[in-house]
């Protein structure tokens, strides 16, 4: 399996014959430039999103129909889609378990954040913040999306026992890197951590020292655009 950073909190997930892009962030991202796009999302197979701030949501729509791929998401905003959009969606909620190809699951997990969309008349809501456990290749993979620490952690790492992590942890607008540790250590076993959502802007975390020394005995993985890191 590969898992290649495309910048923020953007991610590319190669597994088997699948694709994954998670919140596939490519106009306006400060970290990938224009002549990547086309090699970040070559051969899409599912487009998975997390919540709909305009940092994560922003070329869904029009990879969708690009690529002709299907949106993987929290049910209320996919029906949207589906019904006023014409998309081939796949809307589930907290608790379910969907699965893409015949040896990849994606079970939806709670997040702590808020998913709107900017609108001439302000912010609307668009479905709520979730995360994800990505099960394929022997592995786990938790993807937080934009996310606190919260209490719901210590189940979601009892049950599905994650063994990588992809938090976010850039600060300000989520976990920052010391909270991001603290939250690895006492609600997960990770073997492997890669922080996200940071390095993005001036505003944000820039470097996950905190995050290395908070957790000594975790291989922390600081992610480099377009580079894969084989698990």
């Amino acid at each position: 399996m590969k898992i290649i950073w495309l910048g923020h909190g953007s991610f590319r997930i190669e597994t088997g014959e699948l694709v994954l892009l998670i919140d596939p962030w490519l106009t306006g991202n400060p970290m990938l430039r224009e002549d990547q796009h086309a090699a970040a999302v070559s051969g899409a197979t599912h487009l998975i999103l997390t919540h709909a701030h305009f940092d994560h949501v922003a070329d869904i729509l029009p990879l969708a129909r690009k690529m002709s791929c299907p949106i993987v998401g929290q049910y209320d905003l996919m029906s949207y889609w589906s019904e006023y959009e014409n998309q081939d969606t796949v809307g589930f909620n907290k608790g379910g378990t969907v699965h893409l190809g015949d040896s990849v699951s994606l079970s939806m997990v709670p997040a702590s954040h808020s998913s709107t969309f900017g609108t001439a008349d302000g912010p609307k809501a668009a479905g709520s913040e979730v995360g994800y456990m990505l099960k394929a290749e022997g592995h786990t993979i938790y993807i937080s999306g934009d996310t606190d620490i919260m209490a719901d952690m210590e189940w979601m790492g009892d049950f599905y026992k994650p063994d990588v992590g992809i938090l976010s942890a850039g600060g300000h607008f989520t976990m920052d890197m010391t909270a991001a540790a603290y939250a690895a250590k006492r609600y997960f076993d990770f073997k492997s951590l890669i922080p996200c959502h940071y390095r993005t802007f001036p505003i944000l975390e820039q470097t996950a020292e905190a995050l290395r020394v908070g957790l000594p005995d975790v291989d922390i993985i600081e992610p480099e655009v377009l580079r894969a890191i084989v698990i």
